[in-house]
Formats: structure tokens, C-alpha cells, sequence
């Protein structure tokens, strides 16, 4: 077996660190700080993930991974799933994160599309190079060929890379068809994690509680980087589990979530203003913070939760400021060094208030769709704004509020209706713990406004109850023409709730 020490370099273009010879600087000036602080084996300090960095990058050059390969990952999370990572990094290769619920059928076309020099998943494939990796982090193929190398492994070099270098290839969730592959490059993760550990006062002691998973933006890059770059400690929990996360909490300064959490939390009946005091920031993301969570947490905490917005395609765009006034409904002001504007079908920028396509530019910014010009083209302007999908208005003082995504647009009778404003006067109704609202085919209208609804009581409002209360709050063509209840709504794995699930469930309801 050939044992590699170092990686090679980039042939061509301006040759500049990778983002991992940031991090590397910051694990050796905190070596003996613990990076991880895990619940079933000894933490593991800067020092340990940095070695383990090391001997998974010496494994993946073993296996003739290279400068700009592609590594497709479909692990669980372990520490060992963000050392690999790390290791891509380092040498300069390109991680492909793939989410764990996946299956063997959707895996194809991902592996088919990237086309990885390796494949590292639960079990071996016939159709590329593959490692796997067991849910711990602890076996696997993997784990035996970084133990035979381990004696005999030296330090391998951090590989420096053109300007322009791809880090990562993320795909979208495919709801409008084929999933695409998000491009993003070294130059877009580390300069958004640097505005984010500024915009957010990131402090060296702070302690993150990490429940999130690790094959998507929020997990992988927005709350790791943040803590990575200061040599912070993470509490790196499996998963999120209410218990487990609410005693973390003790011992954590930063929480970043997806509304899920703290909808969850809100229920424990421990929670108290004294009990989150050491807490110096909850942050939410991934999916909309309804005005009724985010007041509620503040009822029952004391702190405002700070709510950002972002995607795959830039990582994170807006914040609500962590100094200032964060506003319920509202994703907060562009990050500095980005912009953001609104703008009709047409690409004219709307006036102040006006609901249009957010269009967002920035270091942050992909460089576009893997092996999809045509659509790159049709979302990257030439002149690098990014159209993002996502219908919002800006106030006068640059403040950002979406409405929805266009896709979700609903145009009923020839008005325009948008989700979720109306979800939101919906969720102000006592007896409505949560609703989600889609456009369905209707013979007249061409499309009605169908609420989804979810009420934990035995009283639950009728259709002309809740349009009486929609009634002074809201135009006629925006109320329901009908309403269904479920006991949950249909959600991806960041919480995020598939209205193109419940488009296709109730696509006849009112033919």
C-alpha cells in the first residue's frame, strides 16, 4: 500500500490557501481546547480532530481522491463525519453531502451526476470507489484503512488552490424537478463564516449546542464554521432530542436551530428566563420563525430569538442584527458586504414595501449549477445577482420579510395571493397551533386558497369561523376556500414543511 504526505497543488490560475488552512492555523493555537464535547466517549480536543483530519486525508489520498474530485458523503453524524469533511478540504477535493434518508434509488442519480472519485456511505457500491462508515463513526472500511495507516502516516500537506477552487457541490431539494447541484467555492464558505462570526460576536469561550444534522448548509457550514474559526468548544449531539438538548443547555452559550426546536422546547415545562441565562444567542434558520414561536419564546425566556436567512446557493444572505432590535416576521438586514434587493418579473427594482423576486450578490455567492449552464444562466444574472426564488419586500431601512417562495405563489381569480401572509394572520387564532397554505385548481378561479390545518383541541374553527376572523384582518380573495386538518404537516429534514406534497395530496379537493 503507497502512503501519501502530501497533496497536490492546483497546476493553474491564482494560487491562494483553502479555507482549511484558515481553520488549521486556529486548531493549532487552541490544541488543547476541547473542540467536541461528546455524550458516549471521551471529547475529542482541537488537537485529536486536527490528527484525525490528518489520517482521514491521508486515507482519501491512498485512494487516488485528488484536487477537485468529488467525494460524495451519505454518513450519519459523528465526529469522525466532520473530520472527513475537514479532510476533503485539506486536500483540496470537493465534498458532495448527501442527506442520510436518501435512498439507494435517489443515491443513484446523485452519484451518477457528480460522478465521485469516492464514495463514503453505510455500505459499498458497485458503481464507483466506496469506503463505509457505521453510524457512530467508530467502523467501517474507512475506519480500518485510517488504522493501518495511522503508524505510518505523516503530516499531510494542506493543498493551496486557485482562486476559483470548488469546496463543495450541494443539492438543492429538487422540489421543481431533478435535485441541482450548488456549486460553491472556497472563497464563498470562508468569506461568509467570517462575516457571520463578526455580524454575530463570536467569542473564543463560546460554547455551541450542535444538534443539527451534518449533510446540509446549516449543520455543515453556518454553525460549524462559526465555532471552528474561534476554536470554540461544540456540544455535538446525534440528533435533536428535546431531553438531551434542553440539559445541553446549561452549559451552552449559542443554540442554532430550526423553528422545530424551539416549538419543541417551548413545551418543556423547565424552561425559564433563569434557566437559558447563560445563553448569549438563540439563532433560527431553514424555515420560517412563525411571529406566534417567536413571541412565545420571548414570554417564556426573556430573549428574542435572532431569525437569518439563507440557502444552499449562498449559505446566508440576511440576519437580524445581533446589537438592535430583531423583528418578529422579519429575516433581518444584508449581511455586510452583500446586497440584496427586490425586483419584478421583468429584473426592474421594485420600490420600498413592494413584493417581488429577492435577488441577492455577494462574496457569498455560488458560481453556479453543476453541469447546468442553461440553468445557471436562467437564476445568475451577468451581473451577479442571484435570483433566489423566494418573494419578499424590503422596508426603508433595508429590513427583509418574505412572503414565500414564488413557486408558491398562489394567483386566484387574478389576485395574487402569497402563503404566507396568510398563514400568519391564521396562526394568531387561538384554537390554530400551526397552518400551511397552498393554491389548488378550481374551476372559477383558477386556483383557491386551501389553509392545512393543525389544532390540538376538540374544538376545532370551522371554515366560516376562521374566515370571520380572517374577515378584518385580511381580503376576501386571500381567505380559504376550504380547510383541512391533519395532525402534522409533511416536512423535509430541516423542518421546512413540502407544500408541493400537499399540493399533489389535495390537487382535486375542490374539483
Amino acid at each position: 500500500m503507497k502512503h501519501f504526505v502530501h497533496a497536490s497543488n492546483w497546476a493553474d490560475g491564482v494560487i491562494v490557501a483553502n479555507f482549511y488552512k484558515s481553520l488549521e492555523s486556529v486548531f493549532s493555537e487552541n490544541a488543547t481546547r476541547i473542540a467536541l464535547k461528546l455524550t458516549d466517549r471521551n471529547d475529542w480536543s482541537y488537537f485529536d480532530l486536527s490528527d484525525r483530519v490528518n489520517e482521514i486525508a491521508a486515507v482519501l489520498l491512498n485512494r487516488d481522491v485528488r484536487v477537485g474530485d468529488r467525494v460524495s458523503v451519505q454518513v450519519e453524524k459523528s465526529p469522525e463525519a466532520l473530520a472527513l469533511y475537514l479532510a476533503v478540504l485539506k486536500i483540496g477535493a470537493v465534498h458532495v453531502p448527501l442527506n442520510t434518508a436518501y435512498t439507494d434509488m435517489e443515491v443513484d442519480y446523485f452519484i451518477k451526476d457528480s460522478e465521485p472519485a469516492l464514495f463514503v456511505g453505510k455500505s459499498i457500491r458497485s458503481d464507483c470507489d466506496s469506503l463505509t462508515l457505521s453510524d457512530s463513526g467508530l467502523d467501517g472500511t474507512l475506519i480500518e484503512q485510517l488504522n493501518s495507516l495511522s503508524d505510518a502516516v505523516g503530516s499531510v500537506e494542506t493543498a493551496t488552490l486557485a482562486d476559483d477552487a470548488l469546496a463543495a457541490i450541494l443539492y438543492t431539494s429538487g422540489t421543481t424537478g431533478l435535485s441541482k447541484g450548488a456549486m460553491l467555492t472556497d472563497k464563498n464558505i470562508e468569506s461568509n463564516a467570517v462575516s457571520l462570526c463578526e455580524y454575530w460576536g463570536w467569542q473564543r469561550d463560546d460554547v455551541l449546542l450542535h444538534a443539527l444534522p451534518i449533510f446540509h448548509v446549516h449543520g455543515l457550514f453556518i454553525s460549524s464554521h462559526c465555532a471552528l474559526l474561534n476554536g470554540s468548544s461544540m456540544i455535538w449531539l446525534p440528533k435533536f432530542e428535546v431531553e438531551q438538548v434542553f440539559s445541553a443547555l446549561a452549559d451552552s452559550t449559542v443554540l442554532m436551530g430550526v423553528p422545530t426546536f424551539y416549538t419543541r422546547l417551548l413545551n418543556h415545562p423547565s424552561l425559564t428566563q433563569e434557566y437559558v441565562e447563560n445563553i448569549r444567542v438563540f439563532i433560527s434558520g431553514s424555515a420560517p420563525l412563525t411571529e406566534q414561536t417567536f413571541n412565545l419564546w420571548e414570554n417564556a425566556t426573556g430573549q428574542r430569538i435572532l431569525e437569518r436567512y439563507g440557502m444552499s446557493e449562498t449559505i446566508i444572505n440576511t440576519s437580524n442584527p445581533l446589537l438592535g432590535d430583531r423583528v418578529a416576521g422579519s429575516v433581518g438586514f444584508a449581511l455586510p458586504g452583500q446586497e440584496v434587493r427586490i425586483t419584478g418579473d421583468d429584473g426592474s427594482v421594485l420600490n420600498h414595501g413592494d413584493i417581488g423576486n429577492i435577488e441577492v450578490r455577494g462574496p457569498n455567492v455560488f458560481s453556479g449549477y453543476w453541469k447546468k449552464p442553461e440553468k445557471t444562466a436562467e437564476e445568475l444574472r451577468e451581473n451577479g445577482f442571484f435570483i433566489t426564488g423566494d418573494l419578499g419586500r424590503q422596508d426603508e431601512d433595508g429590513r427583509v420579510y418574505i412572503v414565500g417562495r414564488s413557486k408558491d405563489l398562489i394567483i386566484s381569480g387574478g389576485y395574487n395571493v402569497y402563503p404566507k401572509e396568510v398563514e400568519q394572520v391564521i396562526d394568531q387564532m387561538e384554537l390554530i397551533d400551526e397552518s400551511a397554505v397552498i393554491g389548488v385548481p378550481h374551476a372559477d378561479f383558477g386556483e383557491a386558497v386551501v389553509a392545512i390545518l393543525i389544532s390540538k383541541t376538540a374544538e376545532k374553527p370551522t371554515l366560516e369561523a376562521l374566515n370571520e376572523f380572517l374577515g378584518e384582518r385580511l381580503a376576501r380573495f386571500k381567505q380559504p376556500k376550504q380547510i383541512v386538518y391533519v395532525d402534522e404537516l409533511p416536512r423535509n429534514t430541516m423542518g421546512k414543511v413540502q407544500k408541493n406534497i400537499l399540493r399533489e395530496r389535495y390537487a382535486e379537493l375542490l374539483t
